[in-house]
């Protein structure tokens, strides 16, 4: 008992210490984001202070003054240096534009030099990454971080100073020259090669002083700017697809702690030289939101990551290792970056583009795809990778509701075989194309998540596409395809973020030395001008009717969001990687080319189904160029019916009751008419252009899949004869009836029918066909 009794005594004693060395690490962390809290606002009474004592109008002749006197000392000491103690080709010249750098960027992390302003959407508190502020007014873009980590300054230098791995625009990093410079100090001259985000715009590049170096006060200082302009650096054959852009003093501010961790302030002052680019695009970058989020955010986020993986906060799905799961998300971000800009020193080259293609091909016949720890295992493609990309501009659609919707409904834009044919073609030897096996996807997707950074920002996931084989001999085959993905930028109220979805087929076994092919969709905001009118991008669209009908319910839903939305645009890039065989090089380019454009147009009409603008009549909802909208086809389905209804009083009289009412009306009573109603285009193989609710029902798709359905597909072999026997009288009287019978949805499913009634669609003009519209009476799925 005695002995029972000291053990149950020294546990209690146990607990009680760990839980007062939690409580005094907690009280720790505590205090030192009370430090850096006071040492903010204290910062913010001075630079208060400091606005109160000047009037507009001498702060106006200061900041002329001061910007010009900026001018003439960065003329002087970065491009045309003319004192041997700031010359750039000696180390005492280095040492003392180090310095100035210095002092330049400790008066923008802890001082007033730029006037900051709270991050829009980004308000301090205990779940938020840190206080994150950007520039009001001041030359180029600039943005500003300040934070508690849980690791000592020396490791957080460390991390940060290796800018490939936690910034995912770095291409590439290399210093040149590394000198000491005192006091434990380093200097050393940087080259530094940024990815472009979309495929209108070149890359950039910088070529820096990076001085690191240790105050007085044992703070740790890593410390940047640009040293000239485009004819330093390495070789102009190495740049030439960049434009040389300027960094202005920046860096990173970092602080011990007592008791363990570290305060870090970090602040990225850049001139991306956006007179290179599309005025279109120019906001991108002119905005400090964007550098906010791409830089500035992400390097604070990352140092949190790692310390909780340090800690062991972090434990993830399937027994992975937080460093292999991000690394499998770094590959698939830069491979995408890669397809994106198609740099020629990494092999890519056009493939017979005019100019006038909506849809590059690239291609890259010396692309390697083997892992880094086990180069052996190298995938063998004889011919190569070809990518076909393209970008667009969107109106009026939240970057993050669209990137969820393609997250979550994949069925709507991806075809299942081209899925199977990307996953084969990893496996060497399988090519598949083009008699690939026929498979037929169920619909069905699995989305298994692997692990997600401290924010939620960013998702790795393993994604299960179900599969079935259509060939008898198949038929106990497992079919299904596994891609892993990364979905970042879901957040709405993240102001300045990209939304992105990058995916690769992936063995099912998931080694962590898996090769990968990403493709996959980025959306950027745009910053709306009070200029810009909404005219400007209604003609880059291409919308269909079925979309605009959705459009009602779903713009009830985010009414709320309007707002935020309404006259907001963003740039969409689409880029997809298929490995080929030399001898069907053109034959997969064809099929690229083909299938991107069908996804762009899916992703069109998507994007129009949630764009918050919904059926208002400044961006009215349109068919392909030259088709009618939503309301004024329902018009002319009702106005055609009248011709048949004498004929045929099977079909319910709403239509005919239509029109009496507003056109508003006539457009929902078609849609919620119980039988379904479908028309086809005049075509010489029919397809689908609209059907109402009950249409959609009846064939099982959904409204982006519709046009994808050929008229003689539904119908079983007697049906397809009647229409063929009939057809010729629907021609020429204008209607014809079609007697009971069977046809068959998109699933297989068959479907009963009383009746079909067609008829001809007429314009306005009452002469001439628009499409054919069939009504199938009182149906019912067998």
């Amino acid at each position: 008992v005695v002995i029972g009794v000291a053990i149950g005594v020294c546990r209690c004693r146990e607990k009680q210490r760990k839980e007062s060395s939690r409580l005094q690490t907690v009280n720790r962390k505590l205090s030192a984001m009370n430090k850096l809290l006071m040492e903010e606002n204290d910062r913010l009474q001075k630079q208060v202070s400091q606005l109160v004592c000047e009037n507009g109008y001498m702060r106006q002749q200061l900041h002329t003054v001061n910007a010009s006197a900026t001018d003439a000392s960065c003329d002087s000491v970065v491009t045309t240096p003319q004192h041997s103690l700031r010359d750039p080709t000696n180390p005492a010249g280095l040492l003392s534009i180090a310095e100035e750098t210095l002092a330049e960027f400790l008066s923008k992390a802890t001082g007033t030099a730029v006037d900051w302003v709270q991050m829009p959407g980004m308000k301090p508190g205990p779940d938020s990454v840190g206080i994150v502020a950007i520039s009001q007014s001041c030359s180029g873009v600039a943005a500003r971080a300040c934070g508690l980590v849980s690791l000592e300054p020396t490791k957080i230098a460390e991390i940060l100073k290796d800018r490939p791995s936690w910034l995912r625009d770095c291409r590439n990093l290399e210093v040149f020259t590394m000198f000491p410079a005192g006091s434990g100090g380093t200097i050393e001259l940087v080259y530094t090669q940024m990815f472009a985000p979309t495929t209108l715009a070149p890359a950039r590049d910088f070529w820096t002083l990076r001085y690191t170096t240790t105050l007085e006060n044992g703070s740790f200082v890593v410390c940047e700017r640009s040293l000239s302009g485009s004819g330093a650096g390495p070789s102009t054959a190495a740049a030439a697809q960049f434009v040389r852009a300027e960094v202005l003093p920046s860096g990173y501010l970092i602080r011990p702690c007592e008791g363990g961790g570290s305060i870090i302030h970090i602040v990225d002052h850049l001139n991306l030289e956006a007179w290179s680019v599309p005025e279109v695009l120019r906001p991108l970058y002119e905005s400090s939101k964007v550098i906010a989020q791409k830089m500035t955010i992400a390097a604070l986020r990352y140092v949190k990551q790692i310390a909780q993986e340090t800690s062991g906060e972090v434990v993830y799905s399937m027994g992975r290792q937080p460093a292999v799961l991000r690394t499998f998300s770094q590959r698939l971000s830069r491979g995408f970056n890669d397809a994106i800009n198609g740099f020629n020193d990494d092999g890519w080259s056009i493939m017979n583009c005019d100019g006038n293609e909506d849809v590059i091909i690239a291609i890259n016949s010396s692309k390697s795809f083997s892992c880094t720890s086990n180069p052996n295992n190298a995938v063998p493609f004889v011919g190569g990778v070809l990518c076909a990309k393209a970008s667009m501009l969107l109106q009026n659609v939240p970057p993050a509701v669209l990137v969820r919707f393609l997250r979550e409904h994949r069925s709507e834009w991806a075809d299942f075989n081209v899925d199977a044919y990307t996953a084969a073609s990893l496996k060497a030897g399988t090519y598949a194309y083009p008699g690939m096996r026929p498979t037929r996807f169920t619909g069905s997707q699995i989305i298994m998540p692997l692990g997600h950074t401290i924010e939620h920002e960013e998702i790795l996931e393993v994604i299960r596409l179900e599969g079935h084989s259509l060939v008898q001999e198949d038929a106990f085959v497992s079919r299904d395809i596994h891609l892993l993905q990364i979905c970042s930028g879901i957040d709405e109220n993240a102001v300045g973020a990209c939304s992105e979805l990058v995916f690769a087929p992936i063995d099912e076994m998931f080694p962590d030395d898996a090769p990968l092919i990403p493709s996959g969709f980025r959306i950027i905001p745009l910053e709306s001008k009070p200029s810009d009118t909404q005219d400007s991008l209604t003609t880059n669209r291409t919308l269909d009717l079925t979309s605009s009908l959705e459009v009602g319910p779903a713009t009830n839903h985010s009414s709320g969001d309007v707002p935020s939305s309404q006259n907001s645009r963003s740039v969409l890039t689409i880029a997809f990687q298929f490995p080929f065989d030399s001898s069907l090089q053109d034959n997969v380019a064809t099929m690229a080319r083909q299938y991107v454009r069908s996804v762009i147009s899916s992703v069109q009409r998507v994007a129009m189904a949630i764009s918050p603008s919904g059926l208002s009549a400044d961006v009215g909802p349109k068919l392909s160029p030259g088709s009618p909208e939503a309301l004024t086809l329902a018009q002319w389905i009702c106005q055609s019916y009248r011709q048949v209804a004498s004929v045929f009083v099977n079909l319910r009289a709403e239509l005919l009751r239509s029109e009496s009412l507003g056109s508003d009306l006539i457009l929902k009573n078609l849609w919620q008419h119980q039988d379904a109603i479908l028309c086809c285009s005049l075509k010489s193989l029919p397809v689908f252009i609209f059907a109402n609710q009950a249409g959609l029902d009846m064939l099982e798709t959904t409204l982006v899949s519709l046009q994808d359905i050929t008229l003689d597909k539904i119908f079983d072999e007697p049906g397809r004869k009647a229409l063929c026997s009939d057809f010729a009288k629907l021609m020429q009287q204008g209607y014809a009836y079609f007697p009971a019978g069977i046809c068959m949805s998109t699933m297989g499913r068959h479907v009963s029918y009383e009746q079909v009634v067609a008829w001809k669609v007429l314009e306005a003009d009452e002469s001439t066909v628009h499409c054919l519209a069939f009504s199938f009476v009182n149906w019912s799925f067998v």
